[in-house]
């Protein structure tokens, strides 16, 4: 009960997602952002799935491994015993050749060991890996969707070709807000390969995800923050002037 929250749980990612994917519907029907969404919550499903065969030890990869294992510590020890060496002509030259040829072949045996023992962790890897990098390219395709929606538009001298906002600013907010959570569970599923493998490349992957998804965030909550100003910037225009109210201040008399 202690270590409940110290993890993700893979499900409760998935009906967040879910939830969102519900909410950008009931807002905006049929928008691309929703279908967005949706794609993220099939990968969250997809990465369930992915998860749990990761941290499945695979039996088959440990069996393999370890019959060619025995296969060379067989093929090795074999080589020791025919080794012979005739009576009264043993030298220190011998010696040392017999050292060194024994040198190299246990060095090579054990870096094929540690090749093989690696096998089934780089196997999880790539798996992990390439879900990794679909991931990435959702953070990228919902930064496209939010990429034209500047707040600034509203005011600004647009030309023939600049994006239309038919938004509200209330509506754009909130297009803007979806954005922004979607980025976040973009790295949260991110984060389940991290502590699903222990691995520094897995890990690296993940950090990067997680950077790419906060620097977008951030651009969006900018956007936001201006559609506040420019929110109170029209309250304080739109608010009649009380009698006696005079924007240079009080009169003077020369």
């Amino acid at each position: 009960m202690a270590q409940l929250y110290r993890s993700l749980d893979v499900q409760k990612v998935i009906e967040t997602v879910r939830t969102l994917q519900l909410r950008i519907a009931d807002r905006f029907p049929d928008s691309g952002l929703g279908r967005v969404c949706k794609e993220l919550e099939d990968l969250a499903e997809f990465s369930k799935q992915r998860i749990e065969w990761i941290k499945t030890p695979k039996l088959w990869i440990r069996i393999g491994i370890g019959a060619v294992i025995a296969v060379m510590v067989v093929i090795l020890v074999y080589t020791v015993s025919t080794f012979k060496v005739a009576s009264g002509s043993f030298t220190v030259g011998d010696l040392v050749q017999i050292s060194e040829a024994g040198l190299n072949d246990v060095v090579l045996i054990g870096a094929a060991i540690f090749f093989l023992l690696s096998v089934e962790n780089r196997v999880k890897r790539q798996r992990a890996i390439k879900v990794l990098y679909e991931l990435r390219s959702i953070a990228h395709v919902i930064d496209m969707h939010q990429l034209t929606k500047d707040p600034s538009r509203r005011v600004a001298n647009n030309t023939v070709h600049s994006p239309k906002i038919e938004l509200t600013p209330l509506q754009l907010t909130r297009y803007l807000d979806y954005c922004s959570e979607m980025l976040s569970l973009t790295s949260k599923v991110a984060a389940l390969y991290a502590q699903a493998i222990d691995d520094a490349v897995v890990l690296q992957t993940v950090n990067e995800v997680e950077d790419l998804t906060t620097s977008l965030s951030q651009k969006i909550w900018q956007k936001i923050m201006v559609i506040k100003e420019l929110e109170g910037h029209d309250l304080r225009q739109s608010q009649p002037t009380q009698p006696g109210d005079d924007a240079s201040g009080p009169d003077t008399v020369a």
